[in-house]
């Protein structure tokens, strides 16, 4: 899988020393830029824009957010507990939108207490649902009811992100559905991009507009959920504001984003040190970040995480973590003056995604978290993890 960000920014000049490694190390300010274009889109289309929690959740960070967002989207009860406390805003009334694929009945009544809209994944789930909704509603929780449809359309460059892909568990087929479907429901919701520009979207909706015009009349809002790299440079802002605005006009619905990655993209990186070299058909560099605890995108996608200053010729180092896994391999580079034992190095646009998924596998230790404003170079250290942190996710 390419992936089309990686630059270097403010992160150029960050002094890789000023932090233990491993350490994850998030620029305020690029956050703040990358809020700023989503609230521009928002203003400028009349649509609503959430985060999406699920690939940016650095809740030090969620003042900022509350600040120019209208809310956050949720997969689940943790996240919509964590989007209410952390997200709300001081009036607390921001947004919280909930999709889960799958709702256990325990867990209903406190997400809709939580959540404005409440997602779900097929017809079947609501109807199942029925009675535990009307109850909710009549003790006085209010939420709009939404479904997730799945537009029978692909976009996806790699199956594994490609909700549309075929045989997807996510959403119901919007060739399926039918108008009792549709009754008691508020919204719909559809996510079919990964990393992508406006041309895969105005696809996308060309291609299931038809199947939806029917029940236009009785929708209060359209999800387009996430995957729009709109914060991306190249990206055509122009013609989302624009398309936007039309669908808002054609279909008289509220209209709402989820973009997670683009709230963070390019704000982070993740700082290592080499702990090892020895030679194995070619150099082979032991470090402290691992693929499969701290980045197991690189390993699901697959892809090549750029490195912050790697250097165009000269001898590749092949780079893993110290776990045991054979397969813990980042890649090879070209580090910055030759790979040495004890030398740092980062790896960009990390504070999405990887920040969320780290694990202990193996007791890896957990990077720390630091929080830097390249505008004043004010740096802090947001959380620390050690070995309770690894213990307590045991018995």
């Amino acid at each position: 899988m390419e992936t089309r960000a990686g630059d270097p920014g403010a992160f150029a000049r960050f002094d890789l020393s000023r932090v233990p490694s491993p350490a994850f190390v998030v620029d305020a300010a690029k956050v703040r830029a990358n809020l700023s274009v989503l609230r521009g889109i928002g203003d400028a289309s009349g649509a609503r824009v959430l985060a999406a929690l699920k690939a940016f959740s650095m809740w030090s960070l969620g003042p900022t957010v509350t600040d120019y967002l209208d809310g956050v989207c949720a997969s689940g009860l943790y996240e919509a507990k964590l989007g209410r406390e952390e997200y709300g805003g001081p009036n607390g009334d921001k947004e919280v939108a909930t999709y889960c694929a799958g709702y256990k009945e325990a867990d209903l009544p406190e997400i809709a207490g939580l959540s404005d809209h409440l997602i779900f994944n097929s017809p079947g789930q609501i109807a199942r649902f029925r009675p535990l909704l009307d109850d909710l509603r009549a003790q006085s929780e209010t939420f709009d009811i939404g479904l997730r449809i799945n537009p029978m359309h692909s976009e996806g460059e790699t199956p594994k992100y490609d909700p549309a892909a075929p045989c997807s568990r996510l959403g119901f087929p919007v060739t399926q559905l039918l108008p009792e479907h549709m009754e008691g429901v508020d919204g719909i919701h559809m996510h079919s991009l990964c990393e992508q520009d406006f041309p895969p979207l105005a696809r996308t909706w060309a291609a299931v507009q038809p199947m939806l015009r029917p029940f236009f009349g009785q929708l209060k809002w359209i999800n387009f959920g996430g995957g729009h790299h709109v914060t991306r440079a190249d990206y055509q802002v122009a013609d989302l504001i624009a398309f936007l605005k039309q669908v808002r006009a054609a279909t008289g619905c509220e209209v709402m984003i989820e973009p997670g990655e683009a709230a963070a993209l390019d704000a982070g990186i993740l700082v290592g040190e080499i702990l090892d070299l020895f030679d194995n058909g070619m150099p082979i560099g032991i470090t402290d970040i691992s693929a499969t605890c701290h980045m197991p995108d690189v390993i699901e996608a697959p892809y090549r995480p750029a490195m912050l200053g790697e250097e165009d010729s000269g001898a590749a180092t092949r780079l893993g973590g110290p776990s045991c896994l054979a397969g813990d391999v980042i890649g090879d580079y070209r580090l910055p003056g030759g790979a040495r034992v004890g030398q740092r190095f980062a790896f960009l646009d990390q504070a999405h995604y990887s920040m969320v998924k780290t694990n202990t596998f193996n007791g890896v230790p957990l990077p720390s978290i630091w929080l830097w404003d390249s505008e004043s170079d004010e740096l802090k250290e947001i959380r620390r993890f050690g070995y309770e942190d690894f213990k307590m996710r045991l018995s």
